[in-house]
């Protein structure tokens, strides 16, 4: 694993192609469930959302004696349900804080297991009549998002854009309202691509300059929808599943790339991955990567008072892993490359 050999990505190579379960006990585990160990509930982000209720989906198809139900609450609200004990795992693309793990430790006596399981890119997804291939500068984006560029004609993005006919009306920018982990990776995104011009800092929430809010990955593109002459950023595969029209980015070489699973994974080429697997790439140097591009993490206790439940839970994660490939590949995120899954399978035998 080492940033040096960049012809080997550590993290992603491109593709070729509920119920809540009881608070936990006082000793600090998930307490075990009368409903059967098979039966898990989770929640959190939505950005790997299709993904996971596929996966969970197939994975019944196999092995009918494991339910896994999958709730897109955003990955705050995921991060609170798995502090608070009241589903099986939790789901964020935010790594967790410092202060949540110390919450956590502090709970249950010892540190939560927060592994990978896929990759994706977040997109400007857009709707504007006649024009099918908008270009965005930095400087055109990162106005847009800061609410410092409101006209669809402005010089920054018809520089990009020549021989487009884009229309003087107002840029109706779409964001989350909910706590989300695609906008951490937005927002830290813009944190670093956009000195002087974005002010609001990365985080799950921030306070937006302009804009409306819609809850979800899944409401933001129905508002992009439904609304014309709107802008909003979501994860490349509910663009993809919902047909909207994605704009390409200049990326930090200066090259614009369209959103794509294979530039995606370029974005993590060479990348070193740290101990506790919470690698984030703000801002790719990569001349071929798409620039916002980042992980999602599943979110696990390491001691359960239910074996069977752990051990099944673990099977899922596995299968996911391998013969779940495909169907990321297919809906448009990026598949773990080798090195990282053995990580993660080290780091899921800490779950007992």
């Amino acid at each position: 694993m080492s940033a040096c050999t960049p012809k080997s990505p550590d993290v992603a190579a491109p593709p070729a192609g509920g119920g809540t379960t009881p608070a936990p006990t006082a000793s600090g585990s998930p307490a075990a469930s009368g409903g059967g160990s098979s039966s898990l509930s989770g929640a959190g982000a939505s950005f790997p959302a299709p993904l996971y209720q596929r996966w969970f989906a197939d994975y019944n198809k196999t092995n009918p004696g494991t339910q896994v139900s999958y709730q897109s609450v955003g990955s705050g609200a995921g991060v609170e349900q798995f502090l608070a004990g009241t589903v099986d795992f939790g789901a964020t693309d935010a790594p967790l804080k410092p202060e949540e793990r110390a919450k956590f430790k502090a709970k249950y006596n010892a540190d939560p297991i927060q592994v990978p399981m896929t990759g994706g890119s977040v997109v400007f997804a857009y709707n504007l009549e006649g024009v099918k291939d908008l270009k965005l500068s930095r400087a055109a984006y990162c106005g847009i998002a800061a609410g410092k560029i409101t006209k669809w004609n402005d010089p920054a993005i018809a520089k990009a854009n020549a021989g487009a006919k884009l229309p003087d009306q107002a840029i109706q920018f779409v964001h989350r309202s909910d706590g989300s982990g695609t906008t951490y990776q937005f927002t830290t995104h813009l944190k670093a691509a956009c000195p002087g011009v974005w002010t609001a800092g990365a985080n799950k929430t921030v306070a937006w300059p302009s804009g409306t809010g819609a809850k979800g990955n899944e409401g933001v593109a129905a508002q992009i929808k439904q609304t014309p002459s709107s802008i909003g950023y979501v994860e490349y595969s509910y663009g993809k599943q919902t047909d909207l029209t994605m704009a390409a980015l200049e990326n930090k070489s200066g090259k614009l790339i369209a959103p794509s699973p294979e530039a995606g994974a370029e974005a993590f080429v060479g990348q070193t991955v740290p101990a506790d697997l919470a690698l984030t790439v703000p801002d790719s140097t990569n001349p071929k990567a798409y620039p916002i591009s980042g992980l999602t993490w599943l979110l696990l206790y390491p001691q359960s008072k239910d074996a069977a439940k752990q051990t099944a839970l673990k099977s899922v994660i596995d299968w996911s892993l391998t013969t779940g490939k495909t169907s990321a590949t297919e809906l448009g995120y990026i598949p773990l490359e080798a090195g990282l899954v053995t990580k993660v399978k080290a780091e899921l035998n800490k779950a007992k």
